[in-house]
């Protein structure tokens, strides 16, 4: 190990406003503490719930902010009191770099649900210093936020895993849907919905997915291994497919009706939505009430469950289907995102990048 540092100067690309443009940034990482790793960034996938960040859509939004929560990076230094990592393993950071350890979900190893989760980025240390992202040089990250990558996983391909993977692996862990001979349905195909349909084909399901066109039909059938596929406006196919599912993932990201969906769930079958949306959705009760149905959420996953997930991801051959870019890139991929046009998660090359032009 070499010797612990002072604060670090480092550079990454932040927003300084809700316009959301990306440029370079230099700031002061946290010295490496007893329990800190110190991680060297390979790469780091771009999420949808980026673009609400960087732009303040939930009105909370702190600047200058440096967004990215599916980092993957190298140990290049460890704390004094650091067990789980030494140097030179590849690891991985997501949504969360803090809680409180002491409440229910913490003592629960569900620490996502703790009330005082810290945010890998747009939030506060305890000492009130502004956490920030992946889309940087380096973090700095206690150790029991960080998750070891299975050897033999890319960095650029086990980075989106750790947020769109874990959020369709959790929910199916925790509802008792991963068994085999479930049909379950993946209501839009982007960057979380296409780890759905891989995912829950590898835990045996018959999986539909259900989008609002067709022109994303063949992908989904011939290349990523869906057994049906609707388009959310057909009503005709709507109505025939009612009753059929165990549940529905809804991984879409604006407003939406949802009492065409509920229609498709078997009796007891679940609707659990993932996209973060700042409306009000609406249905009519009689939906859920005659199919005891249920709506119900999930947030990304626990630590505990991303190291399963990664290792389930590896025992299955899962990767995410992604296109690389650089961070020179990044403000052009971000539009291309809001308009759904990649296939199907960005991740940014970080390490190969000049991050100062």
């Amino acid at each position: 190990m070499g010797s612990l540092e002072t604060e670090r100067k480092i550079v990454g690309w932040a927003a300084t406003d809700s316009s959301g443009h990306l440029a370079p940034y230099t700031y002061s990482l946290r010295d490496t503490g007893p329990e800190d790793v110190f991680i060297k960034v390979i790469s780091c996938g771009i999420c949808h719930t980026d673009i609400h960040q960087i732009k303040n859509d939930l009105g909370m939004s702190r600047y200058p902010m440096v967004p990215g929560h599916e980092v993957v990076g190298e140990v290049v230094e460890v704390g004094s009191d650091v067990t789980k990592f030494k140097v030179g393993e590849v690891v991985g950071v997501g949504v969360i770099v803090g809680s409180c350890r002491n409440c229910h979900p913490c003592k629960s190893e569900i620490e996502q649900y703790c009330n005082k989760k810290i945010w890998s980025y747009n939030d506060v240390y305890t000492d009130g210093k502004p956490t920030q992202g992946g889309f940087a040089e380096s973090m700095v990250v206690d150790q029991k936020f960080v998750v070891r990558i299975p050897e033999g996983m890319s960095p650029e391909q086990a980075a989106p895993l750790l947020c769109a993977g874990l959020t369709i692996y959790s929910p199916l862990k925790h509802f008792g849907l991963k068994q085999s001979g479930l049909r379950g349905g993946i209501l839009g195909l982007g960057g979380v919905g296409h780890m759905g349909v891989k995912i829950a084909k590898a835990m045996g399901h018959h999986v539909t997915v259900i989008s609002s066109s067709d022109k994303k039909r063949e992908e989904a059938m011939e290349h990523l291994g869906a057994d049906e596929y609707l388009v959310s406006s057909d009503v005709e196919s709507i109505q025939k497919a009612a009753d059929q599912l165990d549940y529905i993932i809804d991984t879409v990201p604006v407003v939406h009706p949802l009492e065409p969906y509920l229609s498709l769930l078997k009796l007891d079958g679940k609707l659990i939505l993932m996209g973060v949306i700042n409306a009000p959705l609406q249905f009519v009760t009689p939906m859920v009430m005659l199919g005891r149905k249920s709506i119900t959420g999930s947030f990304i996953g626990s630590i505990k469950e991303t190291e399963e997930m990664l290792e389930f991801c590896k025992e299955n051959g899962l990767a995410s289907t992604i296109e690389v870019i650089k961070m020179d890139d990044i403000n052009t991929a971000f539009e291309r995102l809001e308009k759904n046009d990649v296939r199907y998660r960005f991740v940014v090359d970080v390490a190969g990048s000049k991050l100062i032009p």
